[in-house]
């Protein structure tokens, strides 16, 4: 049995769709362009040169579910999947997730960005494991906080050990155990498991997979 992981930002999405969603809702108007935009795009900015503050970011970036009722989040994110989010599915991206379903093995994607945005990506790629930052919810609707440790640099390592524990499982009960990514945030996972492979790399990870020897393929 084998395990494959999939970063999906900037990995098997040609795009980070943390960063739609949030200027999907300055175009809807949800969000005031204002206000909002010089924000997303210094934490964007932040997350590619490894200076993130997650715990900002993560305040930034939930609050605003918080202030609308979870139908309404959803009907925002059917049309944010149709205009936006499938567009950034690339073939090549699929071929690749296909290929591991095709052989029996666990797939799985991992993910900072929160499980409202990505679970209906998810599912678009066929993939029912997704270990994703948690929004905090009550009675079905969010809080605007997190639940759980954020799946972030080496919370990623704590969420991904979790989610195997609870199924009686650990990364050495797998023949091989494979984790794409295109991020130098991700180096603390890619480190730990038997094949890590740079994915439209940064230049950070180009760097260290080319010292290292890891594979370096191109999804885009």
């Amino acid at each position: 049995m084998n395990l494959a992981l999939f970063d999906l930002d900037n990995t098997l999405l040609n795009g980070d769709s943390d960063f739609e969603w949030s200027q999907f809702l300055i175009r809807i108007g949800v969000l005031d362009r204002e206000l909002f935009e010089a924000k997303n795009l210094a934490f964007y900015e932040h997350y590619k040169a490894g200076t993130l503050d997650i715990n900002e970011f993560l305040d930034f970036q939930l609050k605003p579910l918080s202030r609308h009722s979870r139908k309404t989040l959803d009907e925002w994110h059917q049309q944010f999947m149709r205009e936006q989010a499938l567009g950034m599915i690339t073939q090549r991206a699929r071929e690749l997730v296909d290929r591991h379903r095709a052989a029996g093995d666990v797939c799985v994607i991992i993910t900072a960005t929160n499980s409202f945005v990505t679970t209906p990506i998810a599912r678009e790629f066929g993939i029912d494991n997704l270990i994703a930052t948690e929004p905090e919810q009550k009675d079905g609707e969010f809080t605007g906080n997190v639940a759980d440790v954020p799946c972030f640099r080496e919370g990623k390592i704590t969420r991904l050990d979790n989610w195997l524990a609870e199924r009686g499982w650990s990364l050495d009960s797998f023949a091989d155990s494979t984790f794409y990514s295109d991020s130098l945030n991700d180096l603390p996972l890619l480190c730990k498991v038997k094949h890590p492979v740079a994915a439209n790399p940064d230049p950070t990870l180009r760097a260290h997979a080319e010292q290292h020897g890891w594979r370096i393929i191109s999804l885009h």
